[in-house]
């Protein structure tokens, strides 16, 4: 129950919780009830803690066998075999400890990335807070989209609805007042107050927060959002189904070759635990955890490079996006509205002045109508507006803000750019907001939406005069113009002087300006704001100007958009701008041709389905657009077999943002809404972290098919060494414990530092990958068997002719065993590239994998000349000549794999690139 607060007028409750409801707390007793309260944010369930992940390691069935084999070993007093092995299980369940809490370390942190904000009133000042230091108390202010910070008593409404289906299961939005209710109900009743976790999807408003954290109505019951997404990725599944597939090829042949060493004469204790270890060798049991660091890291990476990965499966994903449907305000364009021109009263004027500093001159012929419309213009822009101009987060009105001085570099808006735009250029006029509204106070407002393309206020004076004051898209609030200003006075709007306006319009729209419309209704005398009907007051209207402002596109934006050509991936513009603004953007940043097909929202409501995916595909800037459009936009596009990416930030753009393949959020200006809805977060809102993202997630997979290679080619040679050997009448080329060891160096660091491996500079000069491809398409397989089968050959080669000259068993098995290794570290760097050779991608370009298998070499090298290491491990040292030949071997491989990617790798990138 939301307790006593519903019951309470707004008055009550700011004298309850000792609040100032115009200025909010200070942020001293902010931070004073903070630390008493403790931070607005729900428990979370317990942490695992590292000893629990040390004994997961131990749950793997073969790990369980290893370890019975290993107790068997010290029950016939092979205590030396028996203390390494359990030395080794242990060396690999820490390496899993560090993969595990490694990637929790990762997704904590992309939690509290993604954690929100709230805009609060503390001290008189509007500013923005994260959500978990709200205290009882605080003024919070509320806008559509936003996700509710916590349990709030509203205070003012305009037009507030809110989904709170998370809460009462009730999807339908309820609309929200200010009233004080008779009664305590149930949140579902409660129609003054909005609670935790719910969604605003309409209007804008204020209240008190009353409660937080776990003594909030979601608090109670927070079992309910605390649903971890624990899903694994496709490419996760896909793998785990590779595994088990390999896990019985595997466990058949270590069959075959106990039952082969057995027929032959060999111990049975010794085969058992030769086929065991050979078993744990053969599986790779460390491959989840691989691509789940992987990922991991990946994401971080991704962070680094401004985008949030929400959902894990995205980051595959971007690998194949092939469209990338994007904003236009504030990704592909700076988000810094200015206004330029201005059309009034038949003239037009320029205006001066860079970003938000309100210094500037307004230039042209200014004649006393021009005059009287432009100061009914900057009325007008002023006080139908939301916006808040501040400089150092400072927020003040008149003379102290306008004469900013040499600080005025740090001049901001808080609030929608375009709406600051216009604050801006009504403060260069001298209009502030502040000192108009001391005047003429705001008595209602109609929010911009979208679909109505138009922002309605109703201002009232002391003698009782009302009047509408509307800015919008110019052809839909001239569509409700019957006058406009002239001399400074209504007259009838004529064709020729609609006619002029358009012209005007169209005009500032090919220069890359977008256009706004403003105008004004004198309200009758006694019109009942409340009971009125709000609708009613934009008709009639009195058109007053035009105001032409630009964002000018980000110099990173146009690259980013020469390298998705490159890549293969189409770029698409869309916009709500009118068609001519757009186009001239697009042409600016090489989106598309003069000649290039534009489609506005108006053509797309006349196509079918079949008819819009037709044109969708050659079609690369949408103008005049609404969020319905881009949802039809997005299921056109993957008709045609596009993997699509979607970029949106308000409330509307959500059902698009959802049904793309990859849904990208703004994280400055997106809404919370919105962001549930998406896959990805901007956390700068710029078109050139998108292409970053791709590029991240081809890089990725890229990384992922690297160590897959290098396992697989791996385990089959261990494999085949030995099935080949006891087939072929040898002795064991390599004992049990070796066996374990060897997969201890060799698939451990190594393994790992492929994951981190730099991105291929020309990956981004490929064509996209097809996600339905399988993880060994483009040869892979073929390669892993060819690598697998060279690596058993040549190290059965080294052990057959150290066996038959010297006819020593130790001294074989040590340079087998040694061959083996070396085989596999030197194989490590062939596994960089799929396309080039080392010389082209360099040794040291992955430092973390020269370490590695500096340090696996190392390990080897003890293994083979330590004494005590000797006798555990059957070893015996090696001289010169031996490790000649070692090397030579075990050089052999990655030299001709040099050779052969060097030259079909220069091939295919050039071709690839050709076709792109």
């Amino acid at each position: 129950m939301p307790g006593i607060w519903p019951t309470l007028s707004a008055e009550e409750t700011a004298l309850r919780l000792e609040v100032d409801n115009s200025k909010g707390l200070s942020d001293r007793e902010a931070r004073t009830r903070l630390a008493r309260i403790g931070l607005n944010m729900l428990e979370k369930g317990p942490d695992v803690a590292m000893w629990q992940m040390f004994l997961n390691q131990f749950k793997d069935f073969m790990v369980l066998v290893l370890l019975a084999a290993t107790a068997i070993s010290g029950f016939l007093g092979e205590w030396s075999d028996a203390v390494t092995i359990s030395i080794i299980v242990l060396l690999n369940a820490v390496l899993g400890v560090m993969q595990e809490y490694r990637a929790e370390r990762s997704m904590e942190a992309l939690s509290e990335l993604t954690a929100p904000e709230a805009r609060v009133m503390r001290g008189g000042l509007e500013k923005k807070i994260p959500a978990a230091e709200l205290v009882p108390g605080d003024i919070v202010i509320l806008e559509a989209g936003d996700r509710v910070p916590a349990d709030i008593r509203l205070t003012h409404t305009v037009d507030i609805e809110a989904v709170e289906a998370t809460l009462t299961g009730e999807s339908t939005p309820v609309k929200k007042h200010t009233h004080t209710q008779e009664r305590q109900v149930g949140p579902a009743d409660t129609g003054n107050m909005v609670f935790m976790g719910t969604i605003l999807t309409r209007g804008r408003g204020q209240g008190i927060v009353v409660a937080t954290g776990m003594a909030t109505e979601m608090g109670q019951i927070a079992g309910m959002i605390r649903e971890a997404e624990n899903e694994p990725t496709p490419l996760q599944r896909r793998l785990a189904q590779l595994g088990k597939g390999l896990v019985t090829f595997c466990l058949g042949v270590c069959a075959l070759v106990v039952v082969a060493g057995i027929q032959r004469g060999e111990p049975v204790y010794q085969m058992f635990l030769t086929g065991v270890s050979l078993a744990v060798a053969a599986i790779p049991e460390g491959l989840p955890a691989i691509v789940t660091v992987a990922l991991a890291i990946g994401v971080q990476r991704m962070i680094r490079r401004n985008s949030i990965i929400r959902r894990l499966p995205a980051v595959e994903t971007l690998g194949c996006a092939t469209f990338i449907c994007s904003d236009k305000t504030g990704t592909l364009t700076q988000n810094e509205m200015t206004v330029r021109r201005v059309y009034v009263a038949g003239g037009e004027l320029e205006v001066t002045g860079e970003g938000y500093d309100p210094k500037g001159k307004f230039i042209g012929e200014l004649r006393g109508s021009t005059e009287a419309g432009l100061n009914k213009m900057m009325y007008i822009a002023a006080l139908c507006n939301n916006s808040v101009l501040f400089r150092n987060s400072i927020s003040i009105g008149g003379l102290f803000r306008k004469n900013g001085g040499k600080n005025s570099v740090a001049w901001q808006i808080n609030g929608d750019p375009t709406e600051g735009a216009l604050m801006v250029m009504a403060a260069k006029a001298g209009f502030w907001r502040e000192r108009l509204e001391k005047q003429d106070l705001r008595l209602a407002e109609i929010p911009f939406d979208s679909e109505r393309k138009r922002m309605t206020v109703i201002c009232g004076d002391k003698n009782g005069k009302k009047e509408a004051l509307v800015k919008g898209a110019p052809d839909v609030v001239l569509g409700l113009c019957t006058h406009y200003l002239k001399e400074g006075r209504p007259v009838p709007l004529d064709n020729r002087e609609r006619s002029r306006i358009l012209a005007a319009n169209s005009d500032m729209a090919e220069n890359a300006l977008r256009v706004l419309g403003l105008a004004y209704h004198e309200l009758p005398t006694g019109f009942n704001v409340k009971g009125g009907d709000l609708a009613e007051v934009e008709r009639d209207l009195v058109f007053v100007g035009l105001a032409g402002m630009i964002d000018p596109p980000r110099p990173a934006a146009v690259s980013a958009v020469h390298t998705c050509r490159r890549a293969g991936i189409k770029v698409a513009m869309i916009t709500g701008d009118h068609q001519l603004t757009a186009q001239a953007v697009a042409r600016e940043m090489d989106i598309a041709g003069r000649d290039g097909r534009t489609l506005t929202g108006e053509e797309i409501e006349k196509l079918s389905d079949e008819e819009l995916a037709g044109l969708a595909e050659n079609t690369h800037v949408y103008a005049r657009v609404s969020p319905r459009h881009k949802l039809r936009i997005v299921k056109a596009l993957k008709a045609n077999g596009h993997v699509v990416a979607m970029t949106g930030d308000g409330v509307n753009d959500a059902p698009a943002v959802k049904e793309a393949d990859i849904g990208i959020s703004m994280g400055i200006t997106g809404t919370d809404v919105t962001r549930e809805a998406s896959a990805m977060v901007l956390a700068d809102d710029n078109f050139s972290s998108i292409v970053a993202a791709v590029e991240e997630g081809r890089g990725i997979y890229e990384n992922i098919r690297k160590f897959i290679r290098y396992l697989l080619s791996c385990n089959v040679g261990e494999v085949l060494v030995m099935f080949l050997a006891v087939l072929g009448g040898l002795p064991l080329p390599l004992l049990p414990i070796q066996i374990l060891w060897m997969n201890l160096v060799t698939d451990g660091l190594p393994a790992m530092a492929l994951g981190v491996d730099p991105i291929d500079r020309n990956i981004m000069r490929r064509p996209p990958r097809d996600p339905g491809e399988s993880i060994f398409s483009h040869g892979l397989g073929l390669r892993i068997l060819g690598s697998g089968s060279m690596i058993a050959v040549l190290t059965l080669l080294v052990f057959g002719y150290s066996f038959i000259e010297g006819r020593n068993l130790e001294l074989s098995r040590t340079m087998a065993f040694n061959t083996l290794v070396f085989l596999q570290l030197f194989y490590v760097f062939a596994c960089r590239s799929e396309h080039v050779s080392i010389r082209d991608i360099g040794l040291f370009t992955n430092p973390h994998l020269v370490g590695a298998v500096l340090i696996s070499m190392l390990l080897q090298v003890s293994v083979t000349y330590l004494p005590f290491l000797n006798f555990i491990f059957h070893t015996v040292p090696l001289g010169l000549g031996h490790w000649l030949v070692i090397l030579a071997v075990a050089a052999l491989p990655t030299g001709l794999g040099v050779l052969l990617a060097g030259f079909g790798g220069r091939v295919k990138e050039k071709v690839t690139y050709l076709k792109v």
